[in-house]
């Protein structure tokens, strides 16, 4: 996960800091001393780093700090403040026309960003705001790169405009401009071709093609991956075609973290969007505050919360909590609790958001690809059980429960395990169950509000 190493650090030096009762001057420098460290090996930018460490000393040496009574916890508020502030303080959203104008996206960045990808993905997101979107394929140069455009666009529902590669990338913009007018899009993503590097005919065309339609908004798609390099490649494409705005991809890999906290005061130009993942769904809206508390090990629990209403189902829910108070849960309920936490990622993303785990899960593997594969196990003995079964899970005896092994395909002490583990959650649901009912618990004494 991005920052993982950046967060480790920053917190043990940290953890130092709480130690100490009252901070001099020394131990104020000497922390600053290591942040940079951890912020040069982040791979972000020397000047950056440069002016966020003298900021971070001239408040931190202030007689707020010395004169504490937690003076550790006031320079954590200071670097966290500080990390807001060098990744753009505020969200920035893409400014959109009301609906019965054609608002104007264009989409630019090198190949490989996943430029091709994040249009789709950004598509997906307005369309369920209510926008009428239209893709349109302007990479003349990859035929893969117009199919791909399709079929993310048939899978979000969104219509592609494409002519193939025998036209340029200026008269397919306007031709699509004109296709938009005619068939009520209100909404129009430029797909531009990317390069293995920059170069001017690239600058040349994106120039050409804002000067054919009236693009309102440029967004530049960056590997995160890329560290320095992707800053780098900001600067150069915003002198050249002017760059409204960026999404960072790639988020939820292997990278140091050093683009998000560079772009912004390198170029001055927003983060709108970080990708964190592979499926279409996997776009982020970026929120420094929201950043700046998951690298000091803060958690998101903000973000947490808008996946879950994002993905689960209101209806479910509520019908859920009403089998919850009569004590009632069977394998139905377990099959859609499974559905339901599918959607909203995967588990290493979400355990990041909980606060004081991202530190602990540096050390801990989560193989993704297993966990995957134990919940398609676990619905596809679900699956095998009969609907009666299913109600009435006390019905499964050992030779019911032979039967749906071999039906699932699976051994019978991995049906055992699935039954041990549905009823810890039975269990724990007749709990919930009696605290609902307004009975006081041993957490305080307190009812639960529902």
């Amino acid at each position: 996960m991005a920052f993982e190493n950046l967060s480790e650090k920053l917190q043990n030096i940290f953890k130092n800091l709480r130690g100490k009762g009252r901070l001099s001057e020394a131990d104020v420098k000497s922390a600053c001393r290591e942040v940079k460290m951890a912020l040069l090996e982040a791979d972000v930018n020397f000047k950056v780093v440069k002016n966020f460490i003298k900021t971070i000393e001239e408040r931190a040496v202030g007689q707020d700090v010395m004169s504490s009574l937690t003076p550790g916890q006031m320079v954590i508020k200071i670097v966290n403040e500080e990390l807001v502030s060098l990744m753009g303080s505020e969200t920035t959203e893409i400014p959109l026309k009301p609906r019965n104008e054609i608002t104007i996206v264009l989409m630019a960045g090198l190949q490989g960003a996943g430029k091709t990808t994040t249009a789709a993905k950004l598509a997906g997101k307005w369309k369920i705001k209510g926008y009428k979107p239209l893709l349109v394929a302007l990479d003349v140069y990859r035929p893969a790169a117009v199919e791909q455009l399709k079929v993310n666009g048939e899978k979000q529902g969104v219509p592609v405009f494409s002519m193939g590669t025998g036209h340029s990338p200026v008269n397919i913009a306007k031709a699509a401009l004109a296709h938009a007018e005619k068939n009520g899009n209100n909404l129009l993503i430029l797909d531009t071709a990317g390069r293995l590097h920059v170069d001017d005919d690239m600058m040349t065309e994106l120039v050409e093609i804002k000067k054919a339609v009236p693009v309102d908004f440029t967004v530049l798609v960056l590997d995160a991956m890329t560290g320095q390099d992707a800053v780098n490649a900001a600067s150069t494409f915003d002198s050249k075609v002017s760059v409204d705005g960026v999404i960072l991809t790639k988020m939820d890999g292997d990278t140091r973290g050093g683009a998000a906290l560079s772009v912004r005061a390198v170029t001055g130009k927003p983060i709108l969007y970080v990708g964190m993942g592979e499926k279409l769904s996997d776009l982020e809206q970026f929120y420094p505050d929201r950043m700046a508390s998951r690298i000091l090990g803060m958690g998101d629990i903000l973000s947490l919360i808008e996946k879950a209403e994002l993905s689960l189902d209101e209806n479910q829910a509520k019908e859920m909590e009403k089998r919850i108070r009569k004590a009632e849960f069977n394998f139905n309920d377990f099959l859609d609790q499974i559905g339901q936490v599918q959607k909203m990622g995967s588990m290493g993303d979400l355990l990041s958001m909980l606060p004081g785990v991202g530190s602990k899960m540096k050390n801990v593997s989560i193989d993704e690809e297993a966990a995957d594969k134990n919940m398609k196990q676990t619905k596809a003995i679900i699956q095998s059980m009969t609907a009666k079964e299913r109600e009435n899970p006390d019905l499964i005896n050992p030779a019911r429960k032979r039967r749906i092994a071999a039906g699932a395909g699976v051994d019978v002490a991995d049906v055992n395990r699935l039954m041990k583990q549905f009823e810890q959650s039975r269990k724990m649901m007749k709990q919930m169950s009696s605290m609902m009912s307004g009975k006081k618990s041993r957490f305080g004494g307190l009812k639960l509000p529902f």
